[in-house]
């Protein structure tokens, strides 16, 4: 079956007022609107054509259609104007016993102070689909960083001093501790305001984000702990893949998102929200390392795969060309969102076709095994991590 599938935008006070409207070719609302999820995600579950959420739908019918009564996944789009917390995700591991611990000492699931609202690992995928797509993503390497606090001299010396020694992970570790203490907050506004002085070429995109962060967080530690990362600009198309423990941060730019369907976030700056930093800091892999940027494996056909190493997902580019079409194998319930162009999505078993214009989004019940996309655009296909091919039909 194909159930087409729709939801409303999330109005958290980052997102843009713009760039989903765009997308979707429809007047602003005035409004900030940040995600539009699709999935059947309790926080915010997309609707059938019928008004059901479809997690009531898969209660109904996934028997009969091969689909599970719950998707192992949730599909977004993000479009960020202004930056999200710093976070990190738990192993599912780590979510289980964090979970089972928060149960345990009755801290309600609503609480604000609550961290593990369920018992699932949250890795996640983002692709750009703006012309560029600025994140925060990992540690930056610990020599880069240091050339980097040079500049702010004498500001930076003491986290400096922080940074030496021969393991990078311990120290990298130590050193967001003491940032998230609240013992070092003379040296966080020191190197806050040599930030918004110095004139470095090499780290000069990193300094002018960090007075940007400033004056949208004043006073936050994670200001300071955001100079500690990977500055990444990505173009359409390129991603990032964010495992177990990683640091991160979206900046600016609209994406697709796709995440195990898991609330749980340990926080490390740039927000008002709770910050557990015990808890994060068992959780986090310090680990320093390159811009993780991901580019996808073309396949053929006009498709191209976004290679994870996570079971819960996996993530199809394809493009459609006026001229041809592409068949798409079908390896579980799959979510197909439109990113640009006009689609038509046919499916094999039941013959039934849904068109697909930017931001619209339908499920696909894995007994259709395969479906035929023809008109001009791109498309992105969700599905469980199985891997899939695509091959074209003139």
């Amino acid at each position: 079956m194909l159930v087409r599938i729709t939801n409303t935008p999330r109005n958290y006070d980052w997102g843009s007022a713009t760039l989903l409207a765009d997308l979707q070719g429809r007047a602003a609302t005035g409004e900030p609107e940040a995600e539009i999820w699709f999935g059947d995600h309790p926080g915010s579950p997309a609707l059938v054509d019928d008004g059901r959420p479809l997690g009531e739908w898969l209660a109904e019918h996934g028997a009969s259609t091969g689909a599970p009564a719950r998707l192992p996944y949730l599909l977004k789009l993000l479009a960020a104007a202004s930056p999200l917390s710093i976070q990190a995700h738990p192993s599912r591991a780590q979510a289980t016993e964090g979970y089972a611990r928060e149960e345990a000492a009755g801290v309600p699931r609503d609480a604000p102070e609550r961290t593990y609202r369920d018992e699932n690992h949250k890795p996640e995928l983002i692709v750009a689909i703006s012309d560029s797509f600025t994140a925060l993503a990992g540690l930056r390497d610990i020599d880069a960083t240091r050339r980097l606090l040079a500049a702010l001299r004498p500001a930076g010396h003491a986290l400096m001093a922080r940074l030496e020694g021969p393991d990078a992970a311990a120290a990298l570790r130590d050193t967001l501790a003491w940032l998230l203490s609240g013992q070092a907050q003379p040296d966080v506004d020191a190197i806050i305001a040599a930030a918004a002085t110095t004139d470095d070429t090499e780290f000069a995109a990193e300094l002018a984000l960090t007075t940007d962060l400033a004056s949208r967080h004043p006073g936050d530690p994670g200001v300071v702990v955001a100079m500690l990362m990977n500055l990444v600009t990505l173009q359409r198309g390129e991603g990032i893949f964010v495992p177990a423990g990683v640091l991160h941060a979206y900046l600016d730019g609209l994406g697709v998102e796709l995440m195990a369907a898991s609330d749980n976030v340990l926080r490390g700056g740039l927000t008002p929200k709770h910050i557990d930093v015990g808890e994060l800091l068992r959780v986090l892999d310090s680990t320093p390392g390159p811009v993780p940027v991901l580019r996808p494996q073309r396949l053929g056909g006009g498709a191209a795969r976004y290679v994870t190493d996570v079971p819960d997902f996996s993530l199809l580019r394809i493009s459609v060309a006026p001229d041809g079409s592409s068949r798409v194998p079908v390896a579980g319930p799959a979510i197909a969102l439109a990113a640009k162009g006009v689609i038509e999505v046919r499916g094999n078993r039941s013959g039934e076709a849904i068109e697909l214009r930017p931001g619209q989004a339908l499920l696909v019940t894995p007994d259709e095994r395969h479906v035929t996309l023809s008109g001009s655009g791109e498309l992105f296909l969700a599905q469980p991590g199985a891997t899939s091919a695509v091959r074209g039909a003139s």
